[in-house]
C-alpha cells in the first residue's frame, strides 16, 4: 500500500504580518505541530488567491486551505477542528471535557475575535474617517468587556479547562492580535496565559517555520 502524502496547507506568498505569526495559517501550523503531523505548504500570491484554481479550494479567496487524501477544507477554525478530531493531543478523551474544549474553540472565534477584528478595521481602514475618534474608544471598550469576562473565568488557572486543548490554541491565537494595542496587558492573567501558549514547543516550531518562509521570500528565496 502506498504511503499517504502529508497534508498541504496554502499560505501567503508574502505574508502581510511580516512573519509575526498573525496570519491564520499559523493556527493550522500550530495544530499540526501539536499533533506531530508533518505537512507541506503551497505559496499563494494575492492575485492567485482570487483566481479560479484557488477559489475552487476556498470560495472566498482567502488562506489557509487544507488538502489531504482528497479532502479540501477552508476556514482556520474548521481545519483546526478537523485536526483535533482526527489526531491526538488537541482534545481530551473524556466526552464532557472534549465538548467543553470545543465550546472554547467556538468562543474564541465567535465571541472574542469579532471585536478584535473590528479594532483592526478601525485602526487600519477607518483612520481617516470622521467617525474614527468616536468609534475607536467604543470598540476598545467592547474588547475590554470581553477580556474582563475571559480573565474572570480563567482566574489563576493555567489553561481554560484543565489541560491544554484546541480551545486554548485558538484563544491564544486570537488574543495575540491584541499585543500591539496594549489592551492585553491590562489583564495580567490573560497576558500570562498567552505567554504560556507562545512558550509551547509546538507553537515555536510553527512560528519559526512561518518566519523562515517570510524571510526566505523577502530575500528572494523560492518556496514550494
Amino acid at each position: 500500500m502506498a504511503a499517504s502524502l502529508p497534508p498541504v496547507i496554502t499560505v501567503f506568498e508574502r505574508s502581510p504580518d511580516r512573519g509575526k505569526g498573525l496570519a491564520r495559517d499559523m493556527r493550522v501550523r500550530w495544530a499540526l505541530e501539536e499533533a506531530g503531523q508533518p505537512y507541506e505548504v503551497q505559496l499563494v500570491s494575492f492575485d492567485a488567491m482570487k483566481q479560479p484554481a484557488h477559489r475552487a479550494r476556498h470560495p472566498f479567496g482567502q488562506i489557509p486551505t487544507y488538502e489531504e487524501n482528497g479532502l479540501t477544507l477552508f476556514e482556520s477554525g474548521a481545519i483546526v477542528f478537523h485536526l483535533a478530531n482526527t489526531r491526538t493531543g488537541l482534545l481530551p478523551d473524556d466526552p464532557h471535557a472534549r465538548a467543553r474544549a470545543v465550546t472554547w474553540m467556538f468562543a474564541a472565534l465567535n465571541t472574542v475575535e469579532p471585536p478584535i477584528l473590528d479594532l483592526q478595521t478601525v485602526k487600519f481602514q477607518e483612520r481617516d474617517q470622521p467617525w474614527y475618534a468616536q468609534r475607536l474608544p467604543m470598540v476598545e471598550d467592547r474588547i475590554r468587556g470581553r477580556l474582563g469576562e475571559l480573565a474572570d473565568r480563567l482566574g489563576d488557572a493555567e489553561w481554560l479547562d484543565g489541560a491544554f486543548s484546541a480551545g486554548d490554541l485558538l484563544m491564544v491565537s486570537v488574543l495575540l492580535r491584541l499585543r500591539a494595542s496594549g489592551l492585553l496587558d491590562e489583564s495580567p492573567n490573560l497576558a500570562a496565559y498567552v505567554a504560556r501558549g507562545e512558550g509551547r514547543p509546538a507553537y515555536n516550531r510553527a512560528f519559526d517555520a512561518q518566519l523562515a518562509l517570510f524571510n526566505s521570500r523577502s530575500s528572494g528565496g523560492v518556496g514550494r
